[in-house]
């Protein structure tokens, strides 16, 4: 491999390496094994996002070593920290996955605080759990240092009486399991055969959902969203990927150039076409603002009308990641947004190319391709992550409509002020077909942490009732979720809501086709209902917990932290 020559000249780390003043700043390096000469080497970070806790960051250390081995090569100093995950699948249902969002900030937090602190010309950021994407490009935007993100991979499918099985299956039996489907010894098999190694979740749930964005907006190597983690090929990218980075060093493409409202609105299309989280939609939000661009979630709305769902993956479709890769991986789905010309094709990237020139010698999808569609022969005609507003959301909710047969659902409000009042309910078969169960106080501050509703939106699929079920709530949920979902509700109830002034028995309508979301009852009784509502007293007053809920923005602005508070 040949070094890459970088002009020291113009490296920020000089602040901390050149100069006789900084002669005590040279000796803590030296205690590290640097020699003189690598003081006109460039300093690369590695936020390194390895650990045990889950499945999907258990698999990073191998990439983590890659990658160091791929900085060294190119004529760079490595310097390698740890950044914080939680699992989603493990703490989901629980308290626990009250951390979940919140480590969005903290990764973030953490990655700003050791490039900035240490004068870093560069970072490579590794990461597999859902908020390790999203947290990393935040911080990524914010330092606006030469940046590549490396995902982890995704996982490879479990099989069970010959079907393609993820963690969301484990969720779903659940459901099977307490309605009768099926039996315990089948729910212990599904529990076992679920997750058969390291990676992240594997359909197009949001930690894939992500990774292909963040490829389509230019910040990751062409195909290296959709590669297996424990596959050689991720090996490989992540020792790529290393190099690309170098080479941005010297060419000084910085974040905030890749970074656009036009390259977040061919993600964002990316999103729409593969069938992505309704995560993609708060974490969108929240990247933008980090990189000072301006998108709303009014955007979300525009791009999806013109954006046909192409990928027939899980949740709601047949397909995982692998199947994707195999069949030409994200760069087949943006030759077929880009012919089409939705895509701005002269978007920089992190190659150094554009858009276009990235996806020069990428062939059309044919009929024959199974798990992406040809645009003219789309799963969806549109987008499935639809902005509802009216008078339970006036600042706007998201609503995720694949594989949904009724896109308008009207019925009585099942309410429920937290997710194990309602989990509880849907256990004991208390959910009929028709009903709009009404989960809150789970939003980013009165949750606080916007929890993930995967749980009770499995168990009532595996009841049979994720096609008749309407489902609303201040908080999020997973993308491995589907049905007549509605989150994010704005404002939440914490705040007054008008989410947390529905009654039990009260009509609610859902209209996915008019995009709208109401409680059925008159202006005046929601009025009376308001003048007599108390907010409740929060329910964490110390530790991170309480800082997040005095410190974050509401859910329609991306729900990210502030020093505004309330």
């Amino acid at each position: 491999m040949l070094k890459i020559k970088i002009n020291m000249k113009k490296l920020r780390s000089r602040t901390v390496t050149h100069g006789e003043s900084k002669s005590p700043n040279r000796a803590m390096y030296y205690a590290m094994g640097y020699k003189k000469e690598d003081f006109e080497k460039p300093m690369v970070g590695l936020a390194n996002g390895f650990s045990t806790i889950t499945p999907c960051n258990s698999g990073l250390q191998v990439l983590a070593d890659s990658a160091e081995k791929g900085i060294i090569s190119s004529g760079g100093n490595c310097q390698i920290f740890g950044t914080p995950t939680v699992s989603d699948g493990i703490s989901m249902g629980t308290e626990g996955m009250k951390y979940s969002l919140i480590s969005r900030e903290v990764i973030a937090d953490c990655i700003e605080t050791c490039v900035n602190a240490q004068w870093m010309d560069g970072v490579l950021v590794i990461g597999g759990c859902d908020k390790n994407m999203p947290g990393g490009m935040m911080a990524i935007a914010r330092t606006n240092v030469p940046s590549i993100y490396v995902y982890g991979g995704t996982i490879k499918p479990g099989k069970y009486k010959n079907e393609d099985l993820t963690i969301v299956s484990s969720f779903e039996a659940v459901g099977k399991f307490t309605s009768g489907k099926i039996d315990k010894d089948e729910l212990h098999e599904i529990e076992k055969r679920s997750c058969p190694g390291s990676g992240s979740c594997g359909g197009m749930f949001t930690a894939n959902t992500m990774s292909s964005a963040f490829e389509a907006m230019g910040m990751s190597l062409p195909y290296s969203s959709t590669m297996a983690n424990e596959d050689r090929e991720k090996e490989i990218s992540a020792f790529n990927s290393a190099v690309a980075l170098l080479k941005a060093i010297d060419m000084q493409i910085l974040p905030r150039d890749i970074i656009t409202k036009k390259s977040i609105e061919n993600a964002v299309a990316v999103t729409m076409a593969t069938g992505g989280s309704t995560n993609a939609v708060l974490h969108f939000l929240a990247i933008s603002h980090s990189a000072g661009v301006d998108w709303s979630i009014d955007d979300f709305e525009r791009v999806r009308k013109k954006v046909p769902v192409l990928c027939d993956l899980k949740p709601s479709g047949r397909y995982v990641t692998t199947d994707l890769h195999k069949a030409g991986g994200i760069p087949a789905v943006m030759k077929e947004l880009l012919n089409q010309g939705i895509l701005h094709g002269d978007c920089i990237t992190i190659t150094g190319q554009t858009v276009s020139e990235n996806l020069a010698e990428i062939s059309a999808v044919d009929a024959s391709n199974e798990v992406i569609r040809e645009f003219s022969n789309p799963l969806y005609k549109s987008g499935h992550l639809a902005i509802l507003k009216g008078n339970i959301a006036p600042e706007g909710c998201v609503a995720k409509i694949s594989g949904v047969k009724n896109p308008v659902i009207t019925g009585p409000a099942k309410v429920f002020d937290s997710e194990e009042n309602a989990m509880e309910a849907i256990l004991g078969q208390q959910i009929t077909s028709g009903d709009i169960v009404v989960i809150r106080y789970e939003g980013p501050k009165g949750g606080p942490g916007m929890r993930e509703m995967l749980a009770p939106t499995s168990a009532l699929v595996g009841q049979g009732l994720g096609d008749s079920v309407g489902f609303i709530t201040d908080g999020r949920f997973s993308g491995g979720t589907w049905g007549m979902v509605v989150g994010h509700v704005a404002p939440e109830a914490f705040l007054g809501g008008v989410i947390a002034l529905i009654k039990n028995g009260d009509s609610v309508t859902i209209d996915a086709i008019n995009l709208t979301i109401n409680l059925n009852v008159s202006d005046i009784e929601i009025l009376k209902r308001k003048n007599l509502w108390k907010r409740p007293e929060p329910k964490y007053k110390s530790g991170v917990l309480a800082k997040y809920a005095s410190l974050s923005t509401s859910a329609c602005l991306g729900a990210y932290t502030t020093p505004q508070g309330y």
